[in-house]
């Protein structure tokens, strides 16, 4: 009966007593069976419902992730007991930094601090049991006094003490990892994997729970008057070491520079070494936010992503030169439109001469014919590489368009 946990059937049993000699009917032992059923779930533990209060218990765990760009993902999840509000975030790794810096996330989200917060008993939060008692990691604890909340950890193999954060696990794993269930495909990005996140949190949160019948996020409202106010700055768990970003949109730790994304210049970032990877994290708005993350390098081997730098498309390559009249009869010619700067540039390149005489001429031209005429003429000629002096003779310019000429895309068909 211990060993099917009270589900075997009487059939069952009576087959193995025959086997064994008894001589009984069946009927005896169905009542032998239903007596010992009776007997074994009277011993069963025997559960109290929990109600849970407003601004009391945070429960956390972690979930195995997507994979994105063939690296695996971990999922963050948080269950705010009493208003059922979740909150799930993706991250690289389940390291105590990176715990840390969730948890903050998720209690500047909830606008607060409960009185608990109920984990699991990973290696980041309990480094080792005595006695059956669980001792727990110093900078977790110091975390807890700093947003004013104590952690404590669930019995091991003992799924009722957060079961709700487990179905928050469940479900997020459902929803956001790519299966033949959900048909969703593979991720591009980690920045697409954190939007969509926030996007299912803030579909499941505005919906009423089937408990309380009541939307996650209303019920959060009220929760709010009962939670702690949290530090403006978070745990220095959560950071790693301090660095400025430079005008280059760069960072230097160990020798070596990393680039960041935009929007970071003269901000400080904290990097936190997660195995052979650099995590940037920065304060974004209201919550941090782990902004970049690099492979670590060597001296002399600067990492530099070139989507860092939505501006300077070519990375390494030969910038283009952006012309800069100073006189009145440059400014006369660069007036013309773009054609007048690319035909300019190349001219320049190709070592043209009488370079002023040419733009003379094309602005008498412009006065003469229009400027649509010469803007046209010129940057044919930047396009075909025709630098002479002919370039600018009437023969190389467009003829005025009559109303009744076809237009110029059949010409070119």
């Amino acid at each position: 009966m211990d060993h099917s946990k009270g589900r075997i059937r009487a059939d069952v049993v009576h087959q193995r007593l025959v086997a064994m000699g008894f001589t009984g009917t069946d009927r005896t032992t169905r009542r032998a069976v239903a007596e010992v059923k009776a007997a074994w779930k009277d011993g069963r533990r025997r559960y109290r419902p929990w109600m849970p209060e407003p601004g009391m218990w945070l429960q956390l765990d972690w979930g195995e992730g997507p994979k994105v760009a063939g690296r695996s993902t971990q999922l963050f999840c948080a269950w705010l007991s009493w208003s059922r509000f979740r909150v799930v975030i993706p991250a690289w790794a389940q390291t105590l930094g990176t715990l840390v810096a969730c948890l903050d996330a998720t209690l500047r989200r909830l606008g607060g601090a409960p009185a608990y917060v109920l984990t699991d008993n990973p290696r980041t939060v309990t480094i080792d049991r005595v006695a059956g008692i669980a001792t727990r990691h110093p900078d977790i604890v110091a975390a807890g006094k700093h947003y004013s909340c104590t952690v404590a950890t669930c019995e091991p193999f003992d799924p009722e003490f957060k079961g709700g954060v487990e179905a928050t696990v469940k479900i997020a794993k459902a929803d956001l990892v790519p299966t033949t269930a959900n048909l969703r495909p593979e991720y591009g990005s980690f920045a697409e994997l954190a939007a969509e996140c926030d996007r299912r949190c803030e579909q499941v949160n505005a919906r009423p729970h089937h408990s309380t019948k009541t939307a996650p996020v209303l019920r959060l409202i009220a929760a709010r008057e009962h939670l702690h106010p949290i530090p403006a700055a978070p745990h220095h768990a959560a950071l790693g070491d301090e660095r400025v970003a430079d005008d280059d949109q760069t960072i230097s730790f160990g020798a070596v520079r990393y680039s960041t994304p935009p929007g970071f210049v003269g901000a400080r970032v904290w990097c936190r070494v997660t195995c052979d990877e650099l995590a940037v994290t920065a304060m974004a708005e209201t919550e941090l936010e782990e902004i970049c993350l690099h492979r670590l390098s060597t001296p002399c081997n600067p990492r530099i992503v070139d989507a860092h730098y939505p501006h300077h498309p070519d990375g390494c390559g030969i910038h283009r030169p952006k012309p800069k009249p100073r006189t009145p009869q440059e400014f006369a010619f660069l007036n013309l439109g773009e054609g007048a700067h690319g035909w300019l540039v190349e001219a320049g390149a190709a070592g043209v001469t009488r370079v002023r005489s040419k733009m003379a001429r094309a602005v008498e031209l412009a006065v003469a014919l229009g400027e649509e005429a010469v803007y046209e003429a010129l940057g044919m000629a930047a396009i075909a590489g025709r630098r002479g002096d002919d370039v600018l003779a009437l023969g190389h310019l467009p003829r005025p368009r009559d109303p009744g000429d076809p237009p110029y895309e059949l010409l070119a068909q």
